[in-house]
Protein backbone atom coordinates (compact mmCIF):
# COMPACT_ATOMS: atom_id res chain seq x y z
CA UNK A 1 0.00 0.00 0.00
CA UNK A 2 1.45 3.59 -0.70
CA UNK A 3 1.56 6.10 1.38
CA UNK A 4 -0.31 8.97 0.42
CA UNK A 5 -1.17 12.61 1.34
CA UNK A 6 -3.57 12.82 4.29
CA UNK A 7 -7.53 14.49 4.10
CA UNK A 8 -8.81 14.56 7.47
CA UNK A 9 -11.69 16.28 8.02
CA UNK A 10 -13.34 18.68 10.53
CA UNK A 11 -13.94 15.93 13.54
CA UNK A 12 -9.92 14.59 12.77
CA UNK A 13 -8.23 17.83 13.79
CA UNK A 14 -8.17 16.86 17.46
CA UNK A 15 -6.14 13.84 16.42
CA UNK A 16 -3.47 16.37 15.20
CA UNK A 17 -3.23 15.20 11.60
CA UNK A 18 -2.65 17.32 8.15
CA UNK A 19 -4.88 20.27 8.18
CA UNK A 20 -4.64 20.99 4.40
CA UNK A 21 -8.13 21.06 3.62
CA UNK A 22 -9.28 24.10 5.78
CA UNK A 23 -10.75 25.62 3.42
CA UNK A 24 -12.93 22.61 2.69
CA UNK A 25 -15.23 23.12 5.48
CA UNK A 26 -17.63 25.80 4.43
CA UNK A 27 -18.03 23.15 1.49
CA UNK A 28 -18.78 20.27 3.41
CA UNK A 29 -22.45 20.18 3.54
CA UNK A 30 -22.61 21.41 -0.73
CA UNK A 31 -22.66 18.36 -3.32
CA UNK A 32 -19.59 16.54 -5.08
CA UNK A 33 -18.83 18.83 -7.76
CA UNK A 34 -18.30 21.87 -5.59
CA UNK A 35 -16.43 20.17 -3.09
CA UNK A 36 -14.49 19.48 -5.78
CA UNK A 37 -14.35 22.72 -7.52
CA UNK A 38 -12.72 23.67 -4.36
CA UNK A 39 -10.42 21.25 -4.19
CA UNK A 40 -8.86 21.77 -7.34
CA UNK A 41 -9.57 25.44 -7.46
CA UNK A 42 -6.39 27.74 -9.51
CA UNK A 43 -5.49 28.48 -5.94
CA UNK A 44 -5.17 24.76 -4.84
CA UNK A 45 -2.07 24.24 -7.45
CA UNK A 46 -3.12 22.14 -9.17
CA UNK A 47 -1.52 22.85 -12.71
CA UNK A 48 -0.03 19.46 -12.82
CA UNK A 49 -3.22 17.98 -12.87
CA UNK A 50 -2.99 16.37 -16.54
CA UNK A 51 -4.90 13.49 -18.69
CA UNK A 52 -2.14 11.25 -18.04
CA UNK A 53 -2.39 11.07 -14.39
CA UNK A 54 -6.11 11.38 -14.20
CA UNK A 55 -5.72 8.02 -16.57
CA UNK A 56 -3.19 6.69 -14.30
CA UNK A 57 -6.14 6.70 -11.12
CA UNK A 58 -7.92 3.66 -13.50
CA UNK A 59 -4.92 1.79 -13.34
CA UNK A 60 -5.30 0.34 -9.42
CA UNK A 61 -6.65 2.16 -6.52
CA UNK A 62 -2.28 2.07 -4.70
CA UNK A 63 -1.99 4.32 -7.73
CA UNK A 64 -5.00 6.52 -7.07
CA UNK A 65 -3.88 6.72 -3.56
CA UNK A 66 -0.45 7.52 -4.26
CA UNK A 67 -1.63 10.82 -6.26
CA UNK A 68 -2.61 13.91 -4.05
CA UNK A 69 -5.33 14.78 -6.01
CA UNK A 70 -6.44 11.37 -6.78
CA UNK A 71 -6.48 11.24 -3.02
CA UNK A 72 -8.73 14.11 -2.42
CA UNK A 73 -11.06 13.60 -5.14
CA UNK A 74 -11.37 9.75 -3.88
CA UNK A 75 -12.17 11.30 -0.45
CA UNK A 76 -15.27 13.67 -2.20
CA UNK A 77 -16.48 11.06 -3.78
CA UNK A 78 -16.37 8.93 -0.68
CA UNK A 79 -18.16 11.15 1.12
CA UNK A 80 -20.66 11.61 -1.30
CA UNK A 81 -21.74 7.91 -0.65
CA UNK A 82 -21.52 8.46 2.89
CA UNK A 83 -18.60 6.47 3.29
CA UNK A 84 -15.51 8.12 3.92
CA UNK A 85 -14.47 6.57 7.37
CA UNK A 86 -13.23 3.93 5.28
CA UNK A 87 -10.23 6.48 3.60
CA UNK A 88 -10.23 8.34 6.71
CA UNK A 89 -9.06 5.01 8.50
CA UNK A 90 -6.69 3.69 6.08
CA UNK A 91 -4.77 7.58 5.62
CA UNK A 92 -4.86 7.97 9.76
CA UNK A 93 -2.81 4.37 9.69
CA UNK A 94 -0.18 5.41 7.15
CA UNK A 95 0.10 8.62 9.26
CA UNK A 96 0.14 6.99 12.47
CA UNK A 97 2.87 4.38 11.23
CA UNK A 98 5.39 7.34 11.06
CA UNK A 99 4.84 8.53 14.62
CA UNK A 100 7.99 7.77 16.21
CA UNK A 101 7.75 8.23 20.21
CA UNK A 102 5.67 5.88 22.28
CA UNK A 103 3.70 8.17 24.23
CA UNK A 104 2.57 9.82 20.88
CA UNK A 105 1.63 6.63 19.57
CA UNK A 106 0.01 5.09 22.74
CA UNK A 107 -2.14 8.27 22.52
CA UNK A 108 -3.02 8.01 19.11
CA UNK A 109 -3.52 4.63 18.83
CA UNK A 110 -6.63 4.92 21.27
CA UNK A 111 -7.94 8.02 19.72
CA UNK A 112 -7.67 5.84 16.55
CA UNK A 113 -9.91 3.12 18.35
CA UNK A 114 -12.19 5.10 19.59
CA UNK A 115 -13.04 6.61 16.78
CA UNK A 116 -13.20 3.51 14.30
CA UNK A 117 -12.71 0.08 15.82
CA UNK A 118 -14.83 0.12 18.83
CA UNK A 119 -18.28 -1.37 18.82
CA UNK A 120 -21.06 1.83 18.06
CA UNK A 121 -17.69 4.10 17.69
CA UNK A 122 -18.98 7.58 15.92
CA UNK A 123 -16.59 6.21 12.46
CA UNK A 124 -17.01 2.41 13.02
CA UNK A 125 -15.40 1.06 9.82
CA UNK A 126 -16.46 -2.63 8.81
CA UNK A 127 -14.36 -5.38 10.27
CA UNK A 128 -14.73 -8.75 11.68
CA UNK A 129 -15.28 -9.34 15.59
CA UNK A 130 -11.91 -11.09 15.83
CA UNK A 131 -9.54 -8.30 13.90
CA UNK A 132 -11.21 -6.13 16.10
CA UNK A 133 -10.41 -7.72 19.53
CA UNK A 134 -6.46 -8.40 17.67
CA UNK A 135 -6.20 -4.84 17.83
CA UNK A 136 -8.44 -4.09 21.31
CA UNK A 137 -5.25 -6.03 22.38
CA UNK A 138 -2.40 -4.40 20.66
CA UNK A 139 -3.07 -1.07 21.69
CA UNK A 140 -2.33 -1.91 25.14
CA UNK A 141 1.40 -1.98 23.92
CA UNK A 142 0.89 0.03 20.40
CA UNK A 143 3.35 -0.58 17.36
CA UNK A 144 3.78 0.99 14.04
CA UNK A 145 1.48 -2.43 12.95
CA UNK A 146 -1.07 -2.81 15.36
CA UNK A 147 -3.96 -1.38 13.07
CA UNK A 148 -2.51 -3.33 9.69
CA UNK A 149 -5.02 -5.93 9.23
CA UNK A 150 -7.80 -3.63 9.83
CA UNK A 151 -6.00 -1.54 7.29
CA UNK A 152 -5.69 -4.58 4.86
CA UNK A 153 -9.48 -5.35 5.20
CA UNK A 154 -10.53 -1.83 4.72
CA UNK A 155 -7.95 -1.48 1.88
CA UNK A 156 -9.88 -4.75 0.55
CA UNK A 157 -12.98 -3.17 0.62
CA UNK A 158 -12.51 -0.29 -0.70
CA UNK A 159 -10.79 -1.89 -3.78
CA UNK A 160 -13.41 -4.23 -4.70
CA UNK A 161 -16.20 -1.83 -3.45
CA UNK A 162 -15.59 1.61 -3.71
CA UNK A 163 -12.63 1.88 -6.27
CA UNK A 164 -14.94 0.10 -8.93
CA UNK A 165 -17.68 2.49 -8.58
CA UNK A 166 -15.56 6.07 -8.26
CA UNK A 167 -14.02 4.64 -11.80
CA UNK A 168 -17.61 3.95 -13.17
CA UNK A 169 -18.99 7.64 -11.39
CA UNK A 170 -19.50 10.63 -13.05
CA UNK A 171 -17.41 12.22 -11.24
CA UNK A 172 -14.19 10.55 -12.43
CA UNK A 173 -15.32 10.22 -16.07
CA UNK A 174 -16.03 14.32 -16.39
CA UNK A 175 -12.56 14.78 -15.13
CA UNK A 176 -11.34 12.66 -17.49
CA UNK A 177 -13.30 14.23 -20.12
CA UNK A 178 -12.68 17.84 -18.65
CA UNK A 179 -7.97 16.25 -19.05
CA UNK A 180 -8.90 14.84 -22.02
CA UNK A 181 -10.09 18.70 -23.11
CA UNK A 182 -7.60 20.45 -22.13
CA UNK A 183 -4.72 18.11 -23.64
CA UNK A 184 -6.77 18.83 -27.32
CA UNK A 185 -6.88 22.40 -26.96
Amino acid sequence: MPSAVTLPPRELQQLNMDSDNKKMRKYRGGNLKSRLQCRLSPDADNEGLCFEDVSQWSHSLDRLLASKYGMKIFQAFLQSEFSDENIEFWALCEDYKKIKTSFKMSSRAKKIFKRYIQAEAPREINIDHKTREIIRRNIKEPSAVCFDDAQKIVYGLMERDSYPRFLKSDIYRTLLDSTTESVKL
